[in-house]
């Protein structure tokens, strides 16, 4: 997966609490099991008008400042409901490598590292600020920096904010569990050729 180092871009704000992943991605898209495509179709419900197909103007990443939003700024308990990864597929695709909660449903949270998805919490009162900055629509750039664990706001403020070490490690290095398993590959073949040579009946 792509590293996560430090991303700078447009944030939206999406001040809605209990956003579960059937609103994320609709189940009617669940079918595919690739990653790719279903950014079209995240919020669905909300993005369009399910009479005519049309997009719905009043929704955040309709209005022409969001578009190109890399960043989501949302409310508590993001990510609740079932526990598709076709949530964070649909995130990534859309163009979202980081969402910013006071606190997200576990599964999800954890299917965002995963991805390649920064999720960060934050006490309310930090994300009503990032959600004030956010409201500017294309001024509202944010800058997210890993390695210093800092959130630069468009007025030079910086919010600080935590992460498990282990899982900072695997975003900066672009690494999942498959990555991870490469990294001992010289260990793994090490490994399996003593085995054949000590027990060539297996």
């Amino acid at each position: 997966m792509d590293k996560f180092t430090v991303l700078t871009g447009v944030a939206a704000p999406l001040p809605i609490r209990n956003v579960d992943t059937d609103m994320i991605i609709p189940k009617q898209f669940l079918k595919t099991i690739k990653r790719t495509g279903l950014g079209k179709s995240l919020f669905y419900e909300m993005r369009y008008d399910p009479a005519t197909g049309n997009e719905i103007p009043d929704f955040v990443l309709n209005k022409p400042q969001y578009r190109s939003a890399t960043i989501l700024v949302t409310g508590d308990n993001f990510g609740c409901g079932s526990s598709r990864e076709h949530a964070p597929w649909a995130l990534l695709d859309f163009g979202i490598r980081c969402v910013i909660a006071p606190d997200f449903a576990d599964i999800f949270y954890n299917n965002c590292f995963q991805n390649g998805i920064l999720p960060i919490k934050l006490p309310q009162s930090e994300v009503d600020k990032l959600m004030d900055d956010a409201n500017r629509g294309a001024n509202a750039r944010l800058t997210v920096d890993l390695e210093k664990q800092e959130i630069h706001g468009p007025d030079g403020g910086v919010i600080k904010f935590e992460i498990d070490p282990f899982r900072k490690h695997c975003l900066l290095n672009g690494l999942d569990n498959i990555g991870l398993t490469l990294e001992k590959g010289k260990q793994i073949s090490s490994f399996e050729t003593s085995t054949a040579s000590s027990r060539p009946w297996l």
